[in-house]
């Protein structure tokens, strides 16, 4: 029999080796899973991790939905490393596609260079002011953010749908629930001819960088670290907890707000009502997998984005369950949560006297 000891500190070398684990388990799990459903395990496993990446359009697809997991996962890393859990990215992402989408719709059907930034701004900005509710709630009244972001997500899902079958219902749509198609300059310029990526991923690649200089080069990134790991040592430090939060929820959420708006102006070109399709919860999945780092997100995503478009090859090619994907997403986050108590334990053989057990301290990640 074993059982788990307290190890004196986290061990660095378990807290880069778990994403890795935790994927072998999955692939592990997935297999078994196939077997049990009927279907061809390895073949299942080729369409969804590697026929992806011998097709020019798939990567150029897996990149598309890379772009909001990258944006989003780096805004919420910021938040979880303060001990900020902003959990509703869904609906920052939601209301930033809703404002910015907006700006366009009302400059119909005129553009002009300066169009698609200023939806750019208004998506930000519209996710961070609802990001700002959670963030004034936890700071004023001790509101837990987890529940108030939360719930906000199926309030901005559902003032989606009120708008498109309302005020912004395509007038010449046969009252079908959605927008106008945005107008040219409305719409992201391709990164790849001929292919639905765009420049959004590039702006992608600059959040990662913004996002590593921030918490590795500059105090309040160093301050964010410190809140999350030794929230006392931050209050003896001056440190403003309201303030080191406020900023947390504004990245989070500005971040969010641009993904949905780029998600808008990009692969859909207008507003409908299945516009949230759960990136703002997977992007969670995707900061924990790369282990609340900036370059270690970028990996993530592209990985998530690989199980998103090999599941939908393998739903068509073998006739499997629409929840597939999901079902792969949710054993990751699973296996990453069960594999991380080894950061922090170490299994003994049960009835041998353990070594000095110090008290765990709190995960640290990766820097």
């Amino acid at each position: 029999m074993f059982k788990l000891v307290p190890r004196k500190e986290p061990n660095r070398a378990m807290l880069y080796a778990t994403p890795f684990l935790a994927v072998l388990m999955t692939l592990v799990a997935g297999f078994l899973l196939f077997t049990l459903l009927g279907k061809d395990p390895l073949h299942a496993m080729y369409l969804i991790f590697v026929k992806p990446l011998t097709d020019f359009n798939s990567v150029a697809e897996m990149l598309v939905k890379a772009t909001p997991l990258v944006l989003i996962g780096v805004g919420l890393a910021i938040g979880f490393r303060a001990g900020v859990w902003n959990i509703g990215a869904e609906g920052q992402f939601t209301i930033g596609a809703i404002i910015g989408g907006s700006v366009a719709l009302a400059a119909y059907p005129e553009g002009g260079p300066l169009l698609l930034p200023a939806m750019a701004l208004a998506g930000a900005l519209g996710g961070m002011a609802w990001a700002a509710i959670p963030a004034f709630l936890r700071t004023r009244f001790n509101a837990s953010e987890i529940l108030v972001s939360l719930m906000l997500v199926y309030v901005a899902t559902l003032l989606l749908s009120l708008l498109v079958h309302g005020p912004l219902r395509d007038p010449d749509g046969f009252n079908f629930p959605e927008s106008r198609l945005f107008q040219d300059d409305a719409l992201l310029p391709a990164l790849i001819p001929d292919t639905r990526a765009h420049w959004g991923f590039v702006v992608g690649l600059f959040a990662v960088v913004a996002a590593y200089v921030y918490l590795e080069r500059m105090l309040l990134g160093f301050q964010v670290k410190v809140l999350g790991q030794a929230p006392r040592a931050a209050r003896f430090a001056g440190y403003s907890e309201k303030k080191i939060v406020w900023t947390c929820f504004m990245i989070s959420g500005g971040l969010a707000g641009l993904a949905g708006l780029f998600e808008a102006a990009g692969p859909v070109g207008q507003l409908v009502p299945s516009l949230p399709v759960g990136y703002g919860f997977t992007a969670i999945i995707v900061a924990f997998l790369g282990r609340l780092h900036p370059v270690g997100i970028l990996f993530a995503a592209l990985l998530m984005a690989l199980t998103y478009i090999g599941g939908e090859t393998a739903q068509i090619e073998m006739s499997l369950p629409s929840a597939t994907t999901s079902v792969f997403q949710g054993m990751l986050l699973f296996f990453l949560l069960a594999t991380d108590v080894l950061v922090n334990f170490r299994l003994a053989r049960a009835g041998k006297p353990a070594a000095a057990a110090a008290r765990p301290a709190a995960p640290t990640p990766a820097e």
